[in-house]
């Protein structure tokens, strides 16, 4: 038997395949074996596991999901403060200014003028 690759997740349909195999198993009053892996105290024990697996995984996800949100406005809050305060900066010391400069603003005086692009009719 080939190794199995863990690192990646089984597929829904084959879990729920073998849920569905493992409810199955529980009509069977006959079933034993020697197998200690494939006993029904052990499928039960793995079961419950995984069960409560996924409920861990699916509780740390919703909170992930919430301290995503909680970061995506801070950093927008933030943003917007860094925004108003270019604004302040301007109207308070002008858009020509060393100190908007300072804050990221680029200078008016520093801007490329636009220019006058050839006109390709008069070429001919």
């Amino acid at each position: 038997m080939s190794t199995q690759d863990t690192i990646r997740r089984l597929p829904p349909q084959t879990i729920s395949q073998d849920v569905t195999s493992f409810h199955g198993l529980q009509t069977i009053s006959t079933y034993n074996t020697t197998r200690a892996d494939a006993s029904e105290a052990n499928l039960q024990l793995t079961y419950q596991a995984m069960l409560t697996q996924q409920q861990t995984e699916n509780e740390k996800l919703a909170l992930y999901r919430a301290a995503a949100d909680a970061a995506r406005l801070a950093e927008w809050e933030f943003h917007n403060a860094v925004l108003a305060m270019k604004e302040v900066v301007r109207g308070q010391y002008g858009s020509d200014s060393d100190q908007a400069q300072a804050v990221g603003l680029k200078k008016k005086s520093e801007r490329k003028r636009p220019t006058r692009k050839k006109s390709v009719a008069a070429a001919s």
